[in-house]
């Protein structure tokens, strides 16, 4: 009896199938362009607090893809990325008060220097994993806030006193018959942005460069033996990570129109990790479902009790992580999945 050879064994995919497949793209594709363009209409009908507020979701978001990028995907766990944050915004700050630079050209510009100074940063870390890793980040975290208040480089960074911002006006006074001020044209531009930083991160994630960050963190020393350089691609993460961190502190300083140092405490590289976790590790959209938890829960909290919001706040936290303990983003995910598979029950192929 004649052996089957390889291609005979191999299944063949349907026409439908394949239908389905492009179908199911298209549907996803159609879904993503309804979702910007819901969220693109959103400033018109909100307060201006309320569009403030969504643009530091968006924000947020564009800085926890780029932590996910280094902890998520990559493995190296950080507690310090606040500190690109702060550069990110301190670049963009001084570029606009003492050079006179756009506020849109500030933004590739504080992202490459945080791309450089987050790959200066992850070279010696490669020395370094687990809670050593999280330490020496920590103490970049630390060390920042108090670095921008040395007196020899208050003349750049205005010591403890900051720098004020002015926020940019509209180019237009209308937008397709909607009217536009400052708030309502910043969100425009930053969910502009937000849509082309993901953009890029999925590319990346999805590609070649994605699939050696994980390997490297599943299986480091099989990821070298297949040829796949564990230096250079760890400190590449670092910096692509701390470039995305560095375009969302861009965004915030000019969202808020304001840089000090005591606005980058470590507590704000905590919150990212947190916002992190709750969306979901390894997880494009669990950015911006931990975007949302990190500017909508404190208020929560607040609103829920003003005399002990922090207790309120840990424990949504610890609620969670044990309901959703892969974040929401893989709540999600697995709701997903039962879904599909009780739908296949129901109607089996025929």
């Amino acid at each position: 009896m004649k052996a089957a050879t390889p291609t005979e064994l191999a299944p063949v995919a349907s026409p439908r199938l394949a239908g389905g497949v492009r179908g199911a793209s298209l549907a996803g594709i159609a879904a993503l362009a309804a979702l910007v363009l819901a969220a693109a209409l959103l400033p018109f009908f909100s307060s201006n607090y309320r569009v403030f507020q969504y643009t530091m979701v968006l924000i947020y978001a564009i800085a926890l893809l780029g932590l996910n990028i280094l902890t998520g995907y990559n493995g190296q766990i950080s507690l310090g990325h606040g500190a690109f944050y702060a550069i990110g915004a301190y670049v963009t700050a001084i570029l606009m008060d003492k050079f006179g630079v756009p506020y849109w050209a500030c933004i590739p510009l504080a992202g490459a220097v945080c791309l450089v100074a987050g790959f200066l940063f992850g070279l010696p870390a490669l020395r370094l994993e687990g809670v050593y890793l999280a330490l020496a980040t920590f103490a970049l975290g630390v060390a920042l806030p108090q670095l921008l208040k040395y007196k020899h480089l208050e003349e750049w960074t205005g010591g403890v006193q900051g720098i004020i911002l002015t926020k940019p006006e509209p180019p237009f006074a209308s937008l397709f018959g909607f009217e536009l001020n400052a708030d309502r044209w910043l969100y425009l531009f930053t969910l502009l942005v937000a849509v082309a930083m993901f953009a890029v991160g999925w590319n990346l994630l999805r590609g070649r460069v994605g699939r050696a960050l994980i390997a490297i963190r599943d299986h480091p020393i099989a990821a070298a033996s297949m040829g796949i350089d564990n230096s250079l691609y760890k400190s590449l993460a670092f910096g692509v990570s701390a470039l995305f961190t560095g375009v969302a502190g861009a965004l915030g300083a000019i969202a808020v129109a304001f840089v000090a140092p005591d606005s980058f405490t470590i507590f704000l590289s905590i919150s990212l990790l947190v916002g992190m976790v709750v969306g979901g590790l390894a997880s494009i959209a669990g950015a911006l479902w931990g975007a949302l938890f990190i500017q909508f829960v404190p208020n929560l909290a607040d609103h829920v009790s003003k005399a002990a919001p922090w207790a309120i706040y840990g424990a949504l936290m610890i609620l969670f992580m044990y309901v959703m303990p892969t974040g929401i983003a893989g709540a999600l995910r697995l709701a997903r999945q039962r879904l599909a598979r009780r739908t296949g029950r129901d109607h089996p192929a025929a």
